[in-house]
């Protein structure tokens, strides 16, 4: 099956983007000047990346906030108007089948899902809550995430009050032709926003963002690269049906309530690895000579196995190749020295603090 195009598609091609298919769609993975510039365009000014595939749900109802709580561990019942919180869809082994974003806004709850599930997602929500709220078809909708240390000055300009709305809160925003649902968010560990609005509207929209200098295009390289640096989960990768939200490092998203009631899908299982501990957790990684892949295995001294890569990289900030893996917990203190085999080479490698770049939020 052929891959979806994004509603920027032409413009992306315009602007000399360089393609590759992910989650079934053609995403702009670089441009002309190449991703280490767009991640450090990130770090210094505005970078503007396009994520128009990934979906867009809304609930709506009365009920909607307790019957969601059915199915994610985050509490949602109490979540303010106005802001966003990040919980995941498990499964009865207490694994993750995807993360998202729920934002109460007002008269209904947004849910922002990965791409590559959003189809089953949808179907999820319908399977179990469709009977106590309304669960709307994938809104036809284009996300831009403009990040970087000037990314609230720019936006500050059409919408003052962004300027002291602190992370995980919105507004409507009017930018061009079109109100855009603006949250103080975003997958680089830079401050910034995410914007969702009509898809009809969004070539005018990025048009305008675009006159200012401070503003350049960036591609999914450079958002991987960042993510990475931040040391933030990837669905399929560093998150997914067999990894549980604690052993990825998640329990801070899960509120007391939720902890002491469960109630969901796999409480049970979550709420003894928060406990008693989980089998495994998520470390960071670094090495001097090469970077280390997905699916490359972990080891001691003894050559034992004791884990696997990830997510793995270059950090054009850190300086150097970095990874995220899974240990057991005995191997997981910062500094810890093991090997990594890589299409059976031998690579040595250090357990490291995450994230290995700080975050740069604006907690109000």
């Amino acid at each position: 099956m052929s891959s979806q195009q994004l509603p920027l598609h032409d413009l992306h091609e315009s602007e000399g983007a360089r393609f590759g298919d992910f989650a079934g769609y053609q995403m702009p993975m670089r441009y002309e000047g190449g991703a280490v510039a767009e991640h450090e365009w990130c770090r210094s000014q505005a970078a503007l990346f396009d994520v128009s595939h990934m979906g867009v749900i809304e609930l709506w109802g009365d009920g909607a906030a307790a019957a969601l709580e059915q199915i994610v561990p985050a509490a949602i019942s109490e979540l303010a108007l106005d802001r966003g919180r990040y919980t995941f869809f498990t499964n009865e082994d207490g694994g993750v089948l995807d993360d998202l974003i729920v934002t109460n806004r007002g008269d209904h709850l947004q849910l922002v899902v990965n791409a590559g599930t959003k189809h089953d997602d949808l179907e999820y929500l319908r399977a179990h809550i469709d009977d106590q709220c309304e669960v709307s078809d994938l809104v036809d909708a284009a996300i831009l995430a403009l990040q970087g240390p000037e990314a609230i000055n720019i936006i500050s300009e059409f919408h003052p009050v962004m300027a002291t709305t602190a992370f995980g809160w919105g507004h409507v925003v009017r930018l061009g032709d079109s109100d855009a649902w603006a949250s103080r968010s975003g997958y680089t560990g830079e401050d910034g926003v995410e914007l969702i609005l009509p898809s009809h509207s969004v070539v005018s929209t990025v048009g305008r963002l675009l006159s200012d200098d401070r503003v350049r295009l960036a591609g999914l390289a450079a958002r991987d690269s960042l993510r990475l640096e931040a040391g933030l989960c990837l669905y399929g990768h560093d998150l997914g049906p067999d990894i549980s939200p604690i052993e990825a490092g998640l329990t801070w998203a899960i509120q007391k309530r939720r902890r002491r009631e469960g109630g969901y899908i796999g409480a049970d299982i979550i709420g003894r690895q928060i406990s008693e501990g989980p089998p495994r957790v998520r470390v960071g990684l670094s090495s001097e000579k090469r970077p280390v892949r997905e699916d490359s295995t972990l080891h001691d001294a003894a050559g034992t196995k004791i884990g696997f890569v990830s997510s793995g990289g270059f950090g054009p900030s850190f300086g150097g190749p970095i990874a995220m893996g899974f240990v057991t917990p005995e191997f997981a203190e910062p500094g810890t020295s093991l090997t990594a085999i890589q299409r059976g080479r031998e690579i040595p490698i250090i357990t490291s603090p995450l994230p290995f770049v700080p975050h740069n939020y604006y907690r109000g």
